[in-house]
């Protein structure tokens, strides 16, 4: 009762705007708009630091790659989150947001310098870092600031452990390689496998490792592993060779868009065509500048978005994204937007002001998190919901690329 009566007044506020000729730039309101939606009687679950109703305007910032070779990750994720903030600001309720950005290039030093810049501008809630390795440099400063943080797609399980004050939208690499070799078993008769991964890296790696153990469980066939460095991600001949010899005919790739496309550009020249599987760091694939998108048709992805999806709360997401940035949202995107509107609700549930310390914003957010269940753009219809370590579990989708979208397969 208590939900349905605040969402009630949440819509009844939006009305009201609209009636008094409010200016609702995402051009839909609240959870209408397709913003996340708890499930559950949240409230009561602050802190013995917080009490009352939450209100004030509160400072999210945002560390990425705004530029550099991993820029479709940082725009799509600042982008989205200025969406939902927009949209959550125009419901004119006590709970508003200030959001500001820093670039962090992909690298963990600048990531370091972009934190200590964000707290520099009297930031109070970090959503961030969007990749791996800057988080990691990242979340000690922050669990020793007790800053609340809640990376949209920082999915090692590095990032978490240990850091009561992190949690993740986005799946661990844990539950990204285990989830991969499930659907695979699944849904695949006795496929010959090789894995492409990057040795250099945490993400890669680290669903490398949970992909062959549950691979291995399950007694799947591994045929071939072929390894490279961000040094060596321009000339992968060898190791397609090497997969082609020992007969495989299914390519686990766990690792970003663009090595992924150099690779299904080489496996194309040497008229290889096995069955590439992708995790979520391959979604942004279709959008690359000068890649031949027809070459990724057929690709496997494991994300929790696809922007085809016929459900309303995507199409209203992807088409004011569409409108105001001229092009597809990716599950980067779809995750920060999740993520405000988890921040959001969080802050709800905790009862928390903005003139309250960040220790103690942090502290009744992390008690929140506990009971807090939600349903997003990002959840495949079911709730998100956290487990004591900050990460999530919600159902994972598989998408396959046909003429050039994600369809379900």
């Amino acid at each position: 009762m208590k939900k349905f009566l605040a969402m009630l007044l949440a819509l009844t506020m939006a009305l009201a705007l609209v009636a008094c000729g409010g200016n609702n730039s995402a051009g839909t309101s609240g959870n209408d708009a397709g913003g996340a939606n708890t499930s559950g009687d949240t409230a009561g679950n602050a802190s013995g630091d917080a009490s009352g109703a939450a209100g004030g305007t509160f400072t999210i910032g945002v560390i990425g790659p705004l530029t550099g070779g991993n820029a479709i990750y940082g725009t799509n994720v600042a982008n989205a989150a200025q969406i939902a903030v927009d949209e959550i600001n125009a419901l004119g309720g006590d709970v508003q947001f200030s959001l500001i950005s820093e670039d962090d290039t992909g690298d963990a030093e600048t990531a370091v310098n972009a934190y200590n810049a964000l707290m520099d501008q009297g930031m109070q809630i970090l959503l961030g870092t969007v990749t791996t390795g800057p988080a990691l440099a990242v979340v000690p400063y922050a669990y020793e600031e007790r800053v609340f943080t809640l990376t949209p797609s920082g999915s090692g399980d590095d990032v978490i452990e240990g850091n009561d004050n992190v949690f993740q939208v986005c799946f661990t690499d844990s539950n990204q390689g285990t989830r991969s070799a499930q659907y695979i078993d699944e849904h695949f008769e006795d496929p010959q496998i090789a894995v492409i991964y990057r040795n250099d890296d945490a993400y890669s790696q680290g669903i490398r490792d949970n992909f062959v153990a549950e691979a291995e469980s399950r007694g799947m066939s591994i045929v071939y592993e072929g390894t490279f460095t961000e040094a060596s991600q321009t000339d992968f001949n060898n190791q397609l060779t090497g997969a082609q010899s020992a007969g495989a005919d299914m390519i686990f790739l766990p690792i970003y868009y663009e090595p992924a496309s150099v690779i299904l550009t080489q496996a194309n020249a040497m008229g290889y065509a096995p069955t590439f599987f992708g995790v979520d760091g391959m979604d942004g694939i279709l959008t690359l500048p000068g890649f031949d998108t027809s070459l990724a048709e057929g690709v496997y992805l494991l994300t929790p978005f696809s922007a085809d999806a016929e459900d309303e709360a995507t199409q209203s997401f992807v088409a004011e994204y569409q409108e105001r940035y001229g092009e597809t949202p990716n599950q980067f995107a779809a995750d920060a937007y999740d993520g405000v509107y988890i921040i959001y609700e969080a802050i709800q549930a905790a009862g928390v002001t903005a003139d309250m310390s960040n220790e103690e914003i942090c502290d009744a957010l992390i008690a929140a998190m506990g009971d807090l269940s939600v349903v997003g753009l990002t959840s495949a219809g079911s709730e998100m919901t956290w487990d004591e370590n900050g990460a999530v579990s919600k159902d994972p989708a598989a998408v396959i690329i046909e003429n050039g979208t994600y369809v379900t397969p």
